[in-house]
């Protein structure tokens, strides 16, 4: 396997603080985008409602996409991710695919086979994101050559919509709606496209079920192994109240050591409920993880009556992550729902001369390869679960 270089970004993460971008999902709010935009000409008859679909505008509108991606570099990132938060055929299908539950079935295994075979959504996936990776690395050339400072571009990869550890159905515990190979499809699919459209790193992200994290951390070592050549892995999972993820429920320590067998370049918390809930769980993974942190959380709650949608406005994130940097927990910063290229730009220089936390060299790595690993205390061997309440839509790591 090709990683015998140290990689641009490691020697980044060695001088100081990265910075990641915001919100892609809020940001396009800021737009007034309808759904006759998300649809354009191409899904102008689509029988379902698009514009939570933010993915789609990528295509449909590319020069929006664009825009943001500009003013998230001018705002100083280091890394922009791609617009591919649910770019995969089991999200898609929410929006593309009749649900059985409306004619009295139910998402099953069998329906997932089909989601996962379909060649018009294989079709759509793959475009989404490579089409979404060459559009970073246009701006992140662009913007790199004109300030003489290298940017990045993260594969975003997404929780998806199905979850592989819980049942929806409170009568039977044991039913699952997926396999964990048809979860691993689909995130294969998408790493082969992201890696196609030129990104530098591929970004796992906003975990709320480890196990999908896994399906999709052993579906990138597989395509890794096709290619002869690796890329860095950033990880990073969404935390509750307790620390722990929120459909699996593992705490930090548990989830870390769940993940640890890929050997990030970064792990980290993102979402989540905003950064002041955030800090005892950053504080622990940092602790424990030999490997960078990074840390990109909402602009606290929810909040309607907001101009973002949520509670932080700029200042007050850059005041929070300040103190994080302070404290000596990260490498890499940014910001999840609600941090706007505003929000963005006043983190970047509030943590301007802050020394990053240095990396522990910890004893024990893993040797483990990804399938072995993933097995190891998880009781998959058909697939596992969907909690029918979780949807892209709703988080803002670059779609809601």
């Amino acid at each position: 396997m090709n990683r015998s270089q140290t990689h641009p970004l490691e020697k980044l993460l060695e001088s100081r603080i990265v910075i990641l971008d915001g919100a892609m999902g809020t940001t396009i709010r800021t737009y007034g985008a309808t759904e006759a935009d998300v649809r354009g000409q191409r899904f102008r008859d689509s029988k379902k409602d698009l514009l939570n679909n933010g993915d789609l505008f990528s295509l449909t509108r590319p020069e929006m996409i664009g825009d943001i991606h500009r003013r998230f570099l001018e705002a100083g990132v280091d890394i922009i991710e791609t617009n591919t938060f649910g770019a995969t055929t089991i999200a898609q299908s929410e929006f593309f695919v009749e649900d059985p539950r409306e004619r009295g079935g139910r998402k099953d295994p069998e329906f997932y086979q089909r989601v996962i075979e379909d060649s018009g959504l294989n079709e759509l996936a793959w475009e989404i994101n490579e089409q979404s990776a060459r559009q970073c690395r246009e701006w992140a050339e662009r913007v790199g050559t004109a300030t003489g400072c290298e940017r990045f571009v993260a594969g975003a990869l997404g929780p998806l919509t199905v979850s592989l550890s819980n049942s929806p159905d409170a009568e039977d515990p044991g039913f699952r709606v997926v396999t964990f190979d048809q979860v691993k499809a689909a995130y294969a699919l998408a790493v082969r496209a992201l890696i196609a459209g030129g990104v530098d790193v591929l970004m796992v992200e906003t975990i709320f079920d480890t196990l999908n994290g896994k399906a999709a951390l052993v579906a990138i070592r597989e395509v890794f192994e096709e290619r002869g050549k690796e890329l860095p892995v950033m990880i990073s999972a969404a935390v509750g109240r307790g620390g722990e993820t929120m459909i699996s429920a593992q705490t930090v320590e548990a989830f870390w050591t769940a993940v640890r067998h890929a050997k990030p370049l970064a792990v980290g918390l993102n979402c989540s409920l905003g950064p002041e809930p955030m800090a005892p769980f950053l504080r622990e993974l940092a602790e424990k993880a030999d490997v960078a942190i990074s840390c990109y959380p909402n602009a606290g709650l929810p909040n309607p009556l907001a101009e973002t949608g949520f509670d932080l406005g700029p200042e007050e994130m850059a005041r929070f992550l300040r103190g994080f940097a302070e404290e000596g927990l990260l490498n890499l910063a940014g910001g999840c729902c609600g941090n706007t290229p505003e929000h963005i730009a006043a983190i970047a220089k509030a943590l301007e001369g802050v020394a990053p936390r240095r990396i522990p060299k910890l004893e024990g790595s893993p040797t483990l390869n990804a399938e072995s690993a993933f097995r190891m205390g998880h009781p998959v061997s058909s697939g596992i679960g969907h909690p029918e309440d979780v949807n892209p839509a709703d988080v803002d790591g670059g779609a809601e």
